[in-house]
């Protein structure tokens, strides 16, 4: 294989089936179990350790992972311990649960589920409850002084919702999960405003008016502080690169801060500049200075972010999208980076996604296209390449692969020394970042412990 790894390993091969892992209890199910009752109850029995330490919470449709990382690396430059709870994850398990940027070892994975084994043999909760719950004791176990959480799937009923957060943030509101959220923008906003808490104050940087009403609405009901963050008003002097995107954001108390993202795009600004405006109504003693606010955005890392890399004599550039929102982000990102043609696309998109949506502003921009099947997707969630590929109404037609590693062997024969822009969903940037020997978090002996769905 020209240009890759010699022990090029097959994406999501290595897997873990120790006895202590959650997925080794045959009553978890995966996929969509929702309810506050049980994660209230797990976490009851072991001590309710969410209450031990400050939580920020966010939800929305896109960028909650970045907003997440930005306030960690905020919280950690104030000199805080921060724990970080995300999900899904891209290569490991581990990822999922962090503690100032290192991931949950196995040994604290095992203490965690065995102090848990009880509780979840008798309430069978779903393995995003269990793995919900895992985080939390281990955040007390590890004495943060504050959790920042990303919500799952929607809010209101999501189990990171039994927190009692300092401060809330929703994104965006955009169509995804809709057979779990609602068919309508107006319902999925309904259920994300869910983790508003009363006198919790509120923060968006949602542009649609009547979706915005829809959060204000349920925060006036709730007495919480709500607050609109307007990205056009309130960022200014953009401009991304390979480098990274520099922006000027005008906030209260702070004034104007000139920003280094290390993040790339415009989206990405938007993020940053929302979790900075949050940051703002923390209470007294966790609100940070302008200028620790600028060495942690400085210091700001979230792998599969239009993350470029240069690899094997080309660059190649991961991208997590899996709705249509996050393609148009990535889609509006990718001209800023100068990147060396021929730019190969390689997709892989789960079943329930709108890829017809989603595949054309993608190839608008690129000279070839390989669509695959990423290993960990889980069976019932994978799309069928080859359908799509003759229905896909483009004038570039696409190469179905469905091995995984013989797609990205090709997707670097089309590519020569041009560009790989690798993308659809986190299964297929966490599996090529494994089958490439890309270590998105650095921590010895990361391996994926489950194949990743939620």
């Amino acid at each position: 294989m020209t240009g890759l790894p010699e022990r090029m390993r097959a994406a999501g091969g290595e897997t873990r089936s120790d006895p202590f892992l959650l997925h080794s209890f045959p009553a978890i199910p995966h996929g969509v179990h929702w309810s506050l009752e049980r994660p209230r109850e797990l976490l009851g029995t072991v001590g309710d350790p969410q209450e031990r330490y400050l939580c920020l919470h966010v939800g929305g449709t896109n960028g909650k992972g970045s907003v997440a990382a930005a306030w960690t690396s905020v919280l950690r430059a104030l000199g805080l311990r921060v724990g970080l709870y995300t999900s899904p994850h891209l290569c490991s398990f581990r990822e999922r649960i962090q503690v100032d940027g290192i991931p949950i070892s196995d040994g604290s994975v095992q203490e965690g589920v065995d102090a848990l084994r009880p509780a979840i043999e008798r309430l069978q909760p779903s393995f995003f409850e269990a793995a919900t719950a895992l985080a939390f004791l281990h955040f007390a176990r590890s004495e943060v002084d504050v959790a920042v959480i990303e919500v799952g799937l929607g809010g209101r009923l999501d189990a990171t919702n039994v927190i009692r957060p300092v401060l809330s943030a929703v994104t965006n509101i955009a169509m995804d999960h809709a057979e779990y959220l609602g068919d309508s923008l107006q319902n999925i906003a309904r259920e994300k405003a869910g983790i508003i808490k009363p006198h919790v104050p509120i923060v968006t940087a949602e542009r649609n008016p009547g979706l915005r009403r829809i959060l204000w609405e349920c925060a006036e009901a709730r007495e919480a502080p709500f607050h609109w963050f307007d990205d056009r008003r309130q960022l200014g002097d953009l401009h991304v690169s390979p480098e990274g995107t520099l922006a000027t954001l005008s906030v209260e108390p702070w004034g104007q801060l000139r920003l280094r993202i290390p993040l790339l795009g415009v989206h990405q600004a938007v993020n940053v500049g929302l979790a900075v405006q949050a940051l703002a109504f923390l209470p007294d003693e966790l609100r940070p200075a302008g200028e620790t606010v600028v060495k942690g955005v400085e210091n700001l890392r979230w792998p599969g972010r239009v993350q470029v890399v240069p690899l094997g004599g080309r660059t190649w550039v991961f991208d997590v999208a899996h709705n249509v929102a996050g393609v148009r982000a990535l889609a509006e990102t990718l001209p800023h980076l100068s990147l060396r043609r021929p730019v190969v696309v390689l997709a892989g998109i789960l079943g329930d996604k709108d890829w017809q949506e989603m595949l054309p502003p993608l190839f608008q921009l690129a000279d070839a296209a390989v669509l695959t099947q990423p290993t960990s997707a889980p069976p019932e969630r994978r799309w069928n390449p080859s359908d799509v590929a003759r229905s896909v109404g483009t004038a570039l037609q696409p190469e179905v692969v469905m091995d995984f590693e013989e797609a990205l062997t090709r997707a670097c024969a089309l590519a020569g020394e041009g560009t790989v822009v690798v993308t659809g969903s986190c299964h297929t940037v966490g599996d090529a970042l494994l089958a490439l020997d890309i270590v998105p978090f650095q921590q010895e002996a990361m391996l994926p412990l489950f194949d990743g769905s939620a």
